[in-house]
């Protein structure tokens, strides 16, 4: 690419699902600038996962200082400055990010976001009732950035040729981040529903990372017919295993929006505190059960309302 080449930058240091969430506003941004250069700044955690997607060429490093940390601040600024961006499409909106854009300094490239003083200021998306994809795609209309469709999702995928997989079963996803417990539905009903499925000729298989093991080994002991794929799937993987199910089933977590995204029939546990208008997966095939408490669903409930594969 030439020196005089378009630079964007964009911002999304979200957790999985947000990052699942906003792929088809990456796809818009690269549609709106096809020739230009575009950056990432996210988590240093989902690297190996962005470097497989089509839509950027560099991938910055959010280094997430802490305010005492200045020669952190002072490197971290000088990075970003470095980089003479045209134009940041800031997708996180908040209070770091409009940090962010002050520590930038001039020449200020256009920012657009909720930043106080930024070239493109809008208000803050993440409070509009609607779905997260849907907030963002907004959010990017009104900055001049039209919807370009549903993304090309073939890059996102991975060998599953050492997994011996039966022909017929449901996906499991019984895990979700350690500081979110109301949002799991209790291991013993994901082994029932296993045991469910096992009385239709249906095998279970449960997936999750290192965290989930716990959970996936204490369904495994009450249920032992569901395959433990615990730890053993990277995110590519994860995707091509739905794919080939009949169906999943999971908690309220980033792999489930994956699932969605892929076109999986999926049905989504939420407890109270999920709120399914805003946060339902993204995907042609999505359903919800929502309890107060998620231990007062059962699995037959759950059973009878899987959506699967015609």
């Amino acid at each position: 690419m030439t020196s005089s080449c378009e630079r964007i930058l964009i911002i999304k240091l979200g957790a999985l699902g947000d990052i699942i969430l906003s792929l088809e506003a990456f796809h818009a941004i690269r549609v709106k600038h096809p020739n230009a250069h575009i950056s990432i700044l996210t988590r240093p955690q989902f690297d190996s996962f962005v470097a497989k997607m089509p839509w950027f060429d560099e991938i910055l490093r959010d280094p997430k200082p802490r305010f005492f940390q200045l020669r952190k601040w002072f490197d971290f600024r000088n990075s970003l400055r470095s980089k003479k961006f045209d134009r940041v499409y800031d997708l996180q909106c908040n209070d770091r990010t409009s940090l962010y854009f002050k520590i930038i300094g001039s020449p200020r490239p256009e920012w657009c976001g909720t930043a106080k003083g930024c070239s493109h200021q809008r208000h803050d998306h993440r409070h509009d009732p609607y779905p997260a994809t849907e907030r963002l795609l907004r959010f990017l209309e009104s900055v001049d950035v039209p919807r370009a469709g549903e993304p090309d999702l073939s890059w996102f995928s991975g060998d599953l040729g050492n997994f011996m997989l039966p022909d017929k079963f449901v996906l499991l996803i019984p895990g979700c981040a350690p500081q979110h417990p109301h949002k799991r539905w209790p291991s013993s009903s994901f082994a029932n529903l296993g045991k469910l499925l096992l009385e239709k000729d249906i095998s279970a298989v449960a997936v999750g990372t290192k965290v989930d093991e716990t959970a996936i080994n204490e369904i495994c002991e009450i249920t032992p017919s569901v395959i433990n794929l615990a730890g053993k799937t990277d995110l590519g993987q994860l995707a091509e295993v739905a794919r080939r199910s009949m169906g999943v089933v999971g908690n309220d977590t980033g792999p489930i929006h994956i699932a969605a995204m892929v076109e999986a029939p999926t049905l989504v546990l939420m407890s109270e505190k999920s709120d399914p208008v805003r946060m339902i997966p993204r995907g042609p095939n999505v359903g919800f059960l929502r309890k107060q408490d998620l231990a007062d669903l059962t699995a037959e409930e759950v059973m009878a309302s899987i959506r699967q594969r015609k």
